[in-house]
């Protein structure tokens, strides 16, 4: 045995929690919190059945089976189309929606009760927190914003941009919708 090896055997004789349990425990963690989804997938969502998963059973949701939605007007700007991935599973309060957002289309100033995680999937798109700079993103980025944040995201002026939106619903609500983001602000 290693030196490692066996601090980590002596930690589980006495009952302590090693090292490599807490890397575990922290990346289950961490992959948890990565789950959050975009509120305007909850339209989508209100006219789907209920998940019929039963206990232990895995559901697979197949690519095409749920129907695509524009984004509504008064939540975005411009041309957007919202493919919900995910719902909720009891207990889990998830959800994840792929947004497509067309050259110069964005979110109105919204904040999330419990935050809100975008993986940038294809294009280029910019973000912004209220009395930050707008940020752009790409493909592979990564973007978490923490609960109550006023923030707007969005495509790029010539470009389009596709992000998966995770998020989590607080008490049934999962966003508070504000304000347009004006071309000022926008950009542009």
């Amino acid at each position: 045995m290693t030196g490692c090896d066996s601090n980590i055997q002596s930690d589980l004789e006495v009952g302590r929690p090693s090292s490599t349990q807490i890397g575990r425990r922290q990346f289950v963690r961490i992959a948890g919190a990565a789950v959050f989804s975009l509120s305007v997938i909850k339209q989508a969502q209100a006219t789907e059945p209920p998940s019929k998963a039963k206990e232990n059973q895995m559901e697979i949701t197949r690519n095409g089976s749920q129907a695509s939605v524009a984004g509504p007007a008064d939540w975005f700007t411009g041309n957007t189309r919202i493919d919900p991935l995910f719902n909720p599973h009891e207990p889990a309060r998830a959800a994840a929606a792929s947004v497509t957002f067309e050259p110069g289309a964005r979110t109105a100033w919204h904040t999330h009760p419990l935050g809100q995680t975008l993986i940038v999937t294809s294009g280029v798109g910019r973000v912004q927190v209220e009395g930050g700079p707008i940020e752009e993103i790409r493909p592979g980025d990564v973007v978490w914003f923490p609960p109550g944040v006023k923030h707007w995201h969005g495509a790029a002026p010539t470009t389009a941009m596709t992000h998966i939106a995770i998020q989590e619903a607080l008490e049934g609500k999962v966003v508070e919708w504000m304000e347009h983001v004006t071309d000022e602000q926008y950009g542009t």
